[in-house]
């Protein structure tokens, strides 16, 4: 079964939805696409990017989507690590990657075809598939190192158990339901809108795909065309929140059944302000691209709950462990440990060993530090690693610091994350420039944006005569973040 589409003017019927799926299942077929091969998309929101995911789980292959924003060097290694035998790219975007070498990778550029042969050209031209459809493997997310390198995640084959607890999971965590309207305006490089947008295209209904999430644009279409369901995340609440009273008081918004948020926590007092603006129709899950859902929060539990993460999905079990792995008490925090059957298990690209690290008697860490309450409801206070989520986005600061190791100038860096009351986090960088220096912090992030995708770029630079550091040597972060997190409750 089928959607309708909604993108933009254009509108497409199931049928024709289905017939565009199964003839680029047989253009990727004829350019020799098959079981566990992987094909790379670098796609903004559009039915072609849509019909891809379906075409490539049918064939068995592993979709690996990669951030639009990425420049030359960044894709260039995602292809390499991920040994891509294809990349489908928006024509705009691979006209901007000067100098990327593809070498062995097939390349085809949707939207036109200046920078390669059109992707449409050839899937027009490909007879429908007969072809069977093959066991689904999933896609293949990358997600931040410790090397500051991304990690590619490389999931093994669900068995027929698994496929039916993940499709459980998925209609708790996104209310998934028959004749359903849902919205997607969140970008599909990232794993949640991702698979959102993938199980409605498989559940029929209508999904209206929006390439940009623009606040007032939001209210009017689930306005005008009675949407029931969204994916959203607590940065587009704060935009929407932030519109003009009589702006939201002009849109009639009392179709909305459900709204699935992830990607990074939601501060209370938001999460407050939308339920009493949307009604009860506010769900939160804590999850992760490695782990996939682990809690899930109504509106009605975060009222009584304010500040939390959940309650463990069925089937998951959660633990709360110290440094050495032993289990702590209700109410103590630790490490997060957990066992989410429902996804088969995972390994990391040329790091096994990091998989391997985060394991204790079957239950797995993402490096959260939180704790269970005595009714089971689990609360996230900080993060052991120093990943930095914006907006839902996972930024490694390695990376960052990495790139500005290398400006002249730079004798050594910190880059970490502020409070930042729209995108939940932003990045900060603490400098110490060479003695002499006339380094300024608009020099630091032009350095920085010329290499970097732009929600890389550190949003406050500021300059020390000396870092502080650790006995050992290492920087100590935390004497550097602290004063921005000052009188702040949460610390991600």
């Amino acid at each position: 079964m089928r959607p309708t589409i909604v993108f933009e003017r254009e509108t497409l019927a199931p049928d024709d939805f289905e017939q565009r799926c199964q003839r680029s299942v047989g253009a990727l077929h004829a350019a020799g696409v098959g079981d566990g091969d992987v094909v790379a998309l670098m796609m903004r929101n559009s039915p072609e990017a849509l019909e891809l995911l379906v075409a490539v789980r049918q064939l068995g292959a592993m979709w690996c989507p990669v951030n639009w924003h990425f420049k030359t060097d960044e894709v260039q290694y995602i292809l390499g690590d991920c040994a891509a035998g294809v990349l489908i790219a928006d024509d705009s975007l691979l006209a901007g990657l000067t100098g990327l070498d593809t070498g062995h990778v097939r390349v085809w550029a949707t939207h036109g075809a200046t920078a390669a042969p059109s992707w449409e050209a050839l899937r027009n031209a490909t007879p429908p598939t007969t072809t069977a459809a093959a066991a689904p493997r999933g896609a293949m997310f990358y997600t931040s190192g410790t090397t500051g390198r991304p990690k590619g995640i490389v999931r093994a084959a669900s068995t027929p158990e698994q496929l039916a607890r993940a499709l459980e999971v998925r209609r708790l965590s996104y209310g998934f339901e028959p004749g359903m309207r849902a919205l997607v305006n969140a970008p599909m490089y990232h794993s949640a809108p991702n698979s959102y947008a993938l199980g409605a295209a498989q559940d029929g209904g209508t999904l209206f795909l929006e390439q940009r999430f623009d606040a007032e644009r939001t209210l009017q279409l689930i306005h005008q065309h009675r949407i029931t369901h969204a994916y959203l995340v607590p940065t587009m609440y704060v935009r929407m929140l932030a519109l003009p009273a009589a702006v939201r008081a002009s849109y009639d918004l009392r179709s909305m059944r459900f709204v699935a948020s992830t990607g990074s926590p939601c501060p209370p007092q938001v999460k407050r302000a939308m339920i009493d603006w949307w009604g009860p129709v506010i769900t939160e899950c804590y999850g992760s691209s490695e782990l996939g859902y682990m809690t899930l929060l109504t509106s009605e539990q975060a009222l009584r709950k304010p500040g939390s993460a959940g309650l463990a999905l069925p089937g998951v079990r959660l633990a709360i462990h110290d440094d050495d792995g032993r289990a702590l008490p209700t109410g103590q925090a630790g490490l997060i440990y957990v066992d989410q059957p429902a996804f088969a298990d995972f390994s990391y690209i040329g790091d096994e060993g990091a998989r391997r690290r985060m394991e204790v008697g079957g239950l797995k860490t993402m490096g959260d530090i939180g704790y269970l309450d005595d009714d089971g409801f689990l609360f996230i206070v900080d993060r052991k690693a120093d990943l930095v989520i914006s907006g839902g986005v996972n930024i490694y600061p390695v990376e960052i610091e990495a790139v500005l190791h290398a400006m002249p100038g730079v004798v050594d860096c910190a880059v970490f994350g502020i409070p930042d009351d729209e995108f939940g986090e932003s990045l900060a960088a603490a400098v110490q420039p060479l003695p002499g220096s006339t380094l300024t912090a608009a020099a630091v992030r032009a350095w920085v944006h010329e290499r970097m995708a732009g929600y890389k770029v550190p949003k406050v630079v500021s300059f020390h005569d000396s870092l502080p550091r650790e006995d050992t040597g290492k920087i100590f972060k935390r004497k550097l973040r602290e004063p921005y997190w000052a009188g702040r409750s949460r610390r991600v």
